[in-house]
């Protein structure tokens, strides 16, 4: 039987010293048919451990139901990282951060709780042990005492940035125990004296996250924990993305030198991320430092192995730092070819606000909010009877597009803390179409409702008499069964298809610039949200969703005009790097 063990200076793999070379990939920012090659990747620079978080608001978008199919199937990821020969830290959370919609936590539980979350509160450790009863039958079986490649659990999230509460910690720690967990245990927090002291928990390794100063910050770190291996769990090698900010890039040279001098001191190391991918779909989080910034569909992070599989600068600079510490295996790897460049004509298109019809029992009062729909992502058409004025709103969360009478008026803006707008003479129905552009997953923010908040008034009274109908998002095509002219000329919000003949799957780099905001799936896959506002205009297509032949193009262009043709690029083009 192998063992996993903390000594007193180095982790114990069978009794021996054992340093940790890891690498950050997301198995649900990753198409399943990529796996095997990200993980390839590698092992191929030097690394011999994959750490993942789990998304437990993928896995159980709807309470009670947990699902493990497709690209949420942990145990094959998992079991893939096996068959490589390496090991693996899993961070099941349940708070995980990584710029991820809600941290990682359900609509449905912040809904239910609150700000009573990660806590002692009774409500939400009843949904946290009920969450582990289902993700811990994954991981058990896989703990590397039982032959599979699990070295690590982490125990929540830099939990000493957030809160205090060493109960809800120890709680966390006996469940998992309980649930006979047996490899060690871990915690990671910033190396600040307050968030370490708040983060820490009796049973579980103290580890740090940085990009930078690693001596002075391990140095800190071993302050807190006299004893055991040092480990920065969380090596911040790059940067992700807010819509309207600039592309972030770090240097390689300069990033390979920080990487040296971690592993000058003895200390294992995650590298986060090796590969960062992509936030396929409605799944990107938000920060809230003081104003609102939704991040980018693009995860690439300026990662070692680029959101499309690319090997870059990064990648060779950290295998030759890796080399001096460990025996590099043989490259085999093909790296990915180019896309092919060409342009495929929209067919069919439609505008979205006639077809979506008035649902029998949406009537309401007062304007309700997303999660009083039990709506957690997406879009949400309101539609009242109004007459001309001033339309005041409590607050729009996060984007609110107005319309009298079918006729665009005007956006409301979160970020820009636009609440009001005039509405013109001889309306008769006002529609208001709210995006959720994206749940805060960092700091007291989470969980917050969204779409139209507290009272909606027109010249000071209270609007009602309101319908509320989501789109659906999961069939977008569903609005093109309705009579369309086949032209995109029209203002948005549009439906749009474009078909197109490929020779064989390949990835594919869809170009945004034109396309203004919106939506887009390929063959169904959910390609995530674009926005001419940048950094990145272009949207990532993995091959495995692509096939030989026809294939179909779908895009839901929330303003602006479409053009007449799709662009496809060769390279992916992410935009700026200053703003």
């Amino acid at each position: 039987m192998t063992t996993f063990a903390i000594g007193e200076r180095d982790f114990l793999l069978d009794g021996e010293p054992f340093r940790i070379l890891a690498g950050a990939l997301h198995y649900f920012r990753v198409h399943p048919e990529q796996w095997e090659d990200r993980i390839l990747a590698a092992k191929e620079m030097g690394l011999n451990t994959i750490e993942t978080y789990v998304a437990w608001n993928e896995h159980e978008p709807e309470r009670g139901s947990f699902r493990t199919d497709g690209a949420l199937d942990l145990g094959r990821f998992l079991d893939l990282i096996a068959d490589a020969g390496m090991h693996a830290i899993v961070r099941p959370g349940p708070f995980i951060c990584a710029e991820w919609d809600n941290g990682g936590l359900p609509g449905w539980l912040t809904r239910e709780c609150g700000s009573n979350i990660r806590c002692s509160d009774p409500t939400f450790l009843r949904a946290v042990g009920d969450y582990l009863a289902s993700v811990l039958p994954i991981l058990v079986p896989r703990q590397v005492d039982r032959g599979g490649p699990v070295i690590l659990l982490q125990v929540e999230n830099e939990y000493g940035a957030y809160g205090s509460d060493k109960e809800y910690l120890t709680t966390l720690v006996r469940w998992m125990r309980a649930g006979a967990v047996t490899v060690p245990l871990t915690t990671v927090d910033q190396p600040e004296d307050r968030m370490l002291e708040n983060g820490s928990v009796a049973g579980a390794h103290l580890t740090a996250s940085f990009g930078s100063n690693g001596i002075e910050r391990l140095g800190r770190l071993r302050k807190h924990q006299p004893d055991g291996p040092l480990m920065c769990a969380e090596f911040w090698d790059g940067w992700f993305d807010h819509w309207g900010g600039r592309h972030n890039t770090t240097d390689a040279a300069t990033a390979a030198r920080e990487l040296d001098e971690i592993l000058s001191t003895g200390a294992s190391v995650n590298i986060y991320m090796f590969h960062g991918g992509t936030n396929f779909g409605l799944t990107n989080g938000a920060n809230h430092k003081g104003y609102y910034e939704p991040t980018t569909t693009s995860y690439d992070y300026d990662a070692p192995l680029s959101e499309h599989g690319a090997t870059t600068a990064k990648y060779l600079a950290f295998r030759e730092v890796i080399g001096r510490y460990a025996r590099l295996p043989e490259r085999v790897r093909r790296e990915p070819s180019a896309s092919p460049a060409f342009s495929s004509p929209f067919d069919a298109a439609a505008r979205l606000l006639p077809a979506v019809p008035l649902e029998r029992g949406s009537e309401f009062s007062s304007v309700p909010s997303m999660d009083d729909l039990g709506v957690y992502r997406g879009l949400v058409l309101y539609r009242a009877r109004a007459t001309a004025g001033v339309l005041r709103v409590g607050e729009v969360r996060d984007r609110a597009q107005v319309f009298a009478d079918g006729r665009p008026i005007g956006v409301l803006e979160r970020e820009h803390n636009d609440v009001g707008i005039e509405l013109p003479d001889g309306i008769r129905l006002l529609e208001i179409l709210v995006e959720d552009q994206g749940r805060v997953n960092y700091g007291q923010r989470l969980g917050e409702p969204k779409g139209l908040i507290g009272l909606v008034t027109v010249n000071g009274r209270e609007l009602r008499g309101w319908s509320a109908t989501p789109i659906d998002l999961d069939r977008p095509d569903r609005y093109l069964d309705t009579e369309h002219d086949g032209r995109t000329g029209a203002l948005g919000p549009v439906v749009a298809r474009s078909t197109f003949l490929l020779d064989e799957p390949a990835d594919l780099q869809l170009a945004t610039r034109d396309l203004g905001k919106g939506f887009a799936w390929v063959n169904g896959w959910p390609l995530g949200r674009y926005w001419s506002r940048g950094p990145q205009h272009s949207l990532y297509v993995p091959g495995p969703a692509t096939r030989t032949g026809e294939n179909e193009l779908v895009v839901l262009a929330l303003g602006g005009v479409l053009p007449s043709r799709a662009r496809w690029l060769a390279q992916p083009d992410r935009g700026p790097l200053e703003a």
